[in-house]
């Protein structure tokens, strides 16, 4: 049986933790996230691209990426660039990946006005099914409702859509 609903819940007031089901194998689930063609397939919300998407995926390497809004659907969004940049802390595969992932700019230089996450990913075997979860920790409450002001639930609802109907494709 597949539940493929995304479900949230906040911890000490500023961990949110996402989890989903997943109908693929483990391993198959952790590859998605390591190598920069597949990120470019499913990496962000719905309407939105990857132009950029340079993965050095080991512990201290950098993930850095653009997100683009190509739906002229989304109004004042289209054309819009957010660029992000992960540092990988540690490493398990298949079971667990850890980063800071940050707001950047083009160059990769973090924007510190607005908050960085440090996020835990790990992969649950559920024999031929993974469970995916998501623990983020913000530095504050505040920070916390900063980004889930900005959607972030949403957006990673859609995220891991895309991340499903790419495991689909894969198959």
């Amino acid at each position: 049986m597949s539940n493929n609903t995304l479900t949230s819940r906040v911890e000490n007031d500023q961990v949110l933790v996402l989890e989903r089901v997943f109908d693929a194998p483990r391993e198959q689930v952790f590859s998605m996230f390591k190598d920069a063609e597949h990120l470019k397939k499913w990496w962000g919300p719905r309407g939105w691209e990857l132009p950029v998407c340079n993965v050095e995926f080991k512990p201290g390497g950098v993930w850095h990426y653009c997100m683009k809004c190509v739906d002229q659907g989304q109004g004042d969004f289209y054309g819009m660039e957010s660029w992000g940049k992960g540092v990988y802390e540690e490493i398990v595969e298949p079971e667990r990946i850890v980063y800071v992932d940050s707001f950047s700019d083009a160059e990769g230089g973090t924007n510190e006005s607005m908050p960085s996450t440090h996020i835990t990913l790990e992969f649950e075997d559920l024999g031929g099914m993974t469970k995916l979860i998501n623990r983020a920790e913000y530095a504050s409450a505040e920070a916390l409702k900063t980004v889930t002001d900005m959607g972030m639930v949403q957006g990673i609802t859609e995220t891991w859509n895309r991340l499903d109907e790419a495991l689909q494709e894969n198959k």
